[in-house]
């Protein structure tokens, strides 16, 4: 288990092993999420675009072409107007 101390202006050290597990580097971005039960979770926001890939397919979904996507999209716009 990590310790961090806060310093008087509120900053704390990410502590090294965590740092590595979470995969936080200089600029990196953290969200601290309050649970109701107490806890908190930090979130790395910093997921490369590559490791989005894949992450909105659903089993059964149907592929659409790039055209499809477009069309959808003015389509969607024109809504708007």
């Amino acid at each position: 288990m990590d310790i961090a101390t806060m310093t008087s202006k509120g900053q704390i050290t990410v502590p090294k092993s965590v740092r590595q597990h979470l995969k936080l580097g200089a600029g990196s971005k953290v969200r601290f999420v309050l649970e109701e039960d107490g806890t908190t979770r930090i979130i790395p926001l910093n997921v490369p675009i590559e490791g989005l890939a894949g992450i909105l397919h659903r089993p059964g979904m149907k592929v659409v072409s790039l055209e499809e996507m477009e069309q959808a999209i003015a389509e969607g716009a024109r809504d708007w107007d």
